[in-house]
């Protein structure tokens, strides 16, 4: 199977341009850092999130043109960060996000770099440990949450980074997208197989008896050329997937348009739209009664012009109803708005996977 370049020369073309308008900026003015409610393994609690500088997603830099839906590397500063200020900037904004915290509440530290934390061309394995050390020191740190790619998956590195916070969980958080091959690879261009997470699950299984290191899959909801129902119906068995794969939590990201990406292209040419708030409601319906692990729906963009959209009667209630749901892993209430008819025709008739592949042959 070919993981390498399936939309041709597209992508490359796409990310070559959008990073030729990339504004540089010093590393210190791309970290960023803020917490809200949240829930951990535990139940629910607070979660500290970090954005660090790095030099980037070694994928979205690889000449094949990155994910057709991420435009994560325009936040990067594209060059080398030493680990002296990688662990200077996590220090500044961790403590003072620590500072704002209430008394022993259990906490988690999610720790996004714009690419893979476990890479050690992205995060040196000095700055690993170093910023691992500091979160060890603070007793109600539960969790500590990094993201990777399956390939820098393996067991060095894993248990160099479990040995710096012995009694806390470390996750990793996966962008598996979808558990169909073909939709990862052909849609989303993500550069990796289903064999590969897999072979990624069984190196962090090995470390079990040694650690508490668990697994959490993003999904990403709606991606190009797909329909609104195949949407749902792809979610809900990539949910299913996850957890028999291993994983410990499943967290689903739905499509909001990133400037410089081919989705943007699309959705400016009417050929794609960002998934119904509704659709996301029918995953979490449908998921919660086949999945048992926590099941987290990611409300960032919705009811803007750029993300998932109702109408201005229910986007906010539905928004709300869904991060009430993500901390109580409970399925939202029925809500009634005179716009779902419309997404329920859209369920039945669209066919945006037709108009968007023949509006890609004719680009």
């Amino acid at each position: 199977m070919n993981t390498t370049q399936p939309l041709g020369n597209l992508l490359p073309e796409i990310r070559r341009k959008a990073l030729k308008r990339v504004d540089k900026r010093p590393p210190h003015e791309l970290a960023a850092s803020w917490s809200g409610d949240d829930l951990l393994y535990s139940g629910p609690g607070k979660s500290i999130f970090i954005v660090l500088p790095t030099p980037g997603c070694a994928w979205a830099l690889a000449g094949l043109g990155g994910c057709s839906m991420c435009s994560y590397i325009a936040d990067s500063p594209l060059q080398k960060v030493s680990s002296q200020e990688l662990v200077k900037i996590f220090k500044e904004h961790f403590q003072r996000q620590m500072q704002k915290q209430d008394i022993h509440v259990p906490t988690s530290i999610k720790i996004f770099v714009s690419g893979s934390f476990l890479n050690t061309e992205e995060i040196p394995k000095n700055a690993q440990k170093e910023i691992l050390k500091i979160i060890n020191e603070y007793e109600d740190v539960e969790e500590v949450v990094v993201e990777s790619r399956p390939e820098y998956v393996n067991e060095d590195v894993l248990r160099d980074c479990c040995s710096m916070i012995p009694g806390k969980i470390l996750e990793v958080a996966i962008g598996l997208e979808s558990a169909d091959d073909e939709i990862r690879i052909n849609k989303i261009n993500k550069g990796f197989a289903r064999k590969d997470f897999e072979k990624a699950m069984e190196v962090i299984n090995q470390l079990k008896s040694d650690f508490d290191v668990r697994v959490k899959a993003y999904l990403l909801v709606k991606p190009i050329l797909t329909s609104e129902k195949d949407a749902i119906d792809d979610a809900v068995k990539s949910a299913q997937y996850a957890e028999r794969a291993g994983a410990g939590r499943v967290s689903f990201c739905p499509s909001t348009i990133h400037k410089g990406t081919l989705m943007e292209i699309l959705w400016r040419r009417g050929a794609y739209q960002p998934p119904w708030i509704w659709s996301t409601l029918e995953i979490i319906r449908k998921v919660k009664n086949t999945v048992k692990i926590p099941v987290i729906m990611d409300t960032a963009g919705f009811g803007t012009r750029r993300g998932p959209f109702n109408c201005k009667k229910c986007n906010s209630k539905l928004k709300d109803a869904i991060i009430k749901s993500n901390i109580n892993q409970t399925i939202p209430e029925e809500f009634e708005c005179e716009c779902k008819v419309k997404w329920k025709a859209d369920l039945e008739f669209s066919d945006v996977t037709r108009s968007t592949t023949n509006l890609l042959k004719n680009r």
